[in-house]
C-alpha cells in the first residue's frame, strides 16, 4: 500500500544516478564533507528554479533531518545539517538543527522494504521545544537521498501535530 506524502512540496536535484550518486556517496560515506558546498549549490539552483517556475515560497526555517547521536558521532557530521547550513546562508533563512531529534537508534534504511522502513522509523523522531508552542508554520526539511519518503513522512507527521501548515522537502536525489 502506497502512503501519501505528509509534506506539501518536494525539490530535488535529480535522480540517484551517475554522477550525482557518486558525489553523494563520497559526501556521505567517504568522509568527503567538503562536498557540502558543491551539492548544496546544486540544490540551491534547483530550489531557485522551483521558485521561478512553480512559485515555490521560501519557508520560515530550514530543518535538517537529524541523525541519531551515535551515527553522527561515528560519521563525524550530519550531512543534512551541512547542506542546510549552506542553504540557510544563501537564502538568508535560519536553520534550526536542534528542533528535531532522532530519539531511536535504528538500523540503516538501505535494503529495507517500504513497510520495513516505516516500521523501523516508528517513533524515531520527536520535536524538542521547551514550551508548548511550535515556533514555525512553514518549514523545509533537508535530506540527502529520498527513497520511499518514510523518514520524511515520520518527521512531517510530528510537524503536522505541532500545527505546521506548509512542509517542503529539499533533497539531493530521489531513487
Amino acid at each position: 500500500m502506497r502512503q501519501e506524502p505528509a509534506w506539501d512540496r518536494m525539490v530535488i536535484i535529480g535522480r540517484y544516478n551517475e554522477p550525482l550518486s557518486t558525489l553523494i556517496h563520497r559526501f556521505k560515506f567517504q568522509n568527503q564533507f567538503w562536498l557540502d558546498r558543491t551539492l548544496a549549490r546544486l540544490l540551491y539552483l534547483a530550489i531557485r528554479d522551483a521558485r521561478r517556475t512553480h512559485r515555490l515560497p521560501l519557508p520560515e526555517v530550514i530543518l535538517p533531518v537529524p541523525l541519531h547521536h551515535f551515527r553522527q558521532w561515528r560519521r563525524g557530521y550530519n550531512q543534512a545539517d551541512l547542506l542546510a547550513q549552506q542553504l540557510a546562508k544563501w537564502f538568508k533563512i535560519p536553520v534550526d538543527n536542534g528542533l528535531l531529534l532522532r530519539t531511536k537508534r535504528t538500523p540503516t534504511q538501505r535494503g529495507l522494504t517500504t513497510k520495513d522502513r516505516r516500521h523501523n522509523l516508528k517513533n524515531a523522531f520527536r520535536i524538542s521545544t521547551n514550551d508548548r508552542h511550535f515556533p514555525y508554520r512553514s518549514v523545509a526539511l533537508v535530506d540527502d537521498v529520498i527513497t520511499t519518503g518514510s523518514t520524511l513522512n515520520e518527521i512531517a507527521k510530528r510537524l503536522r501535530q505541532a500545527n505546521v501548515v506548509h512542509i517542503q522537502v529539499w533533497g539531493l536525489a530521489r531513487t
